[in-house]
């Protein structure tokens, strides 16, 4: 994991705070609360997958000042739908994992754990359903 410092280096590097860094006459930068708060939301936005140039051309909008928060707000709808589409997957993943867990546990607790899916069985069936298993359609 990368120390504190080298991240923020990294961040003023690539252009992801609002406002120049501040620096003492010895050279250390000098980070106040607004700028960790900007740093804050710009982790947020990468972390959720929005592209470094997308983060760049948001923190451009807001250094411009007032007069382009029609823009902003366009790229953080654009930014939340795709977020909101990311959730969506990982509730989907959620749900097939939850799903795999009972099952597990059920043939564990009935001491049938031999019975579970295995796939280099020539007659392996879906687990939990002893049906033969077919790919949606489409896939």
């Amino acid at each position: 994991m990368a120390s504190v410092s080298a991240l923020l280096t990294s961040y003023e590097r690539e252009g992801l705070f609002a406002n120049p860094v501040r620096r003492l006459s010895n050279g250390r930068r000098i980070y106040h609360e607004e700028d960790l708060e900007w740093l804050a939301i710009c982790t947020k936005l990468r972390s959720s997958g929005m592209s470094l140039a997308t983060t760049r051309h948001y923190i451009e909008l807001a250094r411009q000042g007032p007069g382009n928060e029609h823009e902003r707000l366009e790229l953080l709808r654009r930014h939340e739908t795709h977020v909101e589409a990311q959730v969506q997957e990982l509730r989907e993943t959620l749900d097939v994992i939850r799903q795999k867990v009972r099952i597990y546990e059920d043939h564990l607790a009935r001491g049938e754990a031999d019975r579970l899916w295995n796939p280099s069985h020539p007659d392996a069936v879906e687990a939990g359903t002893h049906q033969e298993w077919h790919p949606p359609e489409g896939a």
